[in-house]
């Protein structure tokens, strides 16, 4: 299974876009609903994905916890993600049933309050 849809693709770019586009005028960002959700079958990693940075968009940004009770907001390389192997050829999944219910900001606080991304 590939890691993005080409509609998760294009959200990703435009939202990335769009925050790149405000930070170059010193205003504030958009607190982007996740547009999906990557998790390790076997392990307790989970990451929300919301931008691509427009510049290299194998760098995507949003909510990262590797399952060490510190979730964090921040980049990960998409292209690192799809090279990962676990038991058995195990592969980073897509969570295909995924649906956003808050913010990335909201998310994160969740995540700070009980120590992991609850999603």
């Amino acid at each position: 299974m590939k890691l993005l849809t080409e509609s998760q693709r294009r959200q990703l770019l435009c939202n990335g876009k769009r925050n790149a586009e405000l930070t170059e005028q010193d205003r504030d960002t958009i607190d982007y609903f996740p547009v999906l959700k990557l998790f390790c079958p076997w392990g307790g990693a989970t990451w929300l994905l919301t931008e691509l940075d427009p510049e290299d968009p194998e760098i995507a940004f949003g909510l990262c916890d590797l399952g060490m009770d510190s979730p964090e907001i921040g980049r990960v390389s998409l292209a690192e993600l799809a090279a990962l192997r676990g038991p058995g050829g195990l592969t980073i999944e897509r969570d295909i049933h995924f649906e956003p219910t808050k913010t990335l900001s909201g998310y994160m606080q969740e995540a700070r309050r009980t120590g992991r991304l609850m999603a």
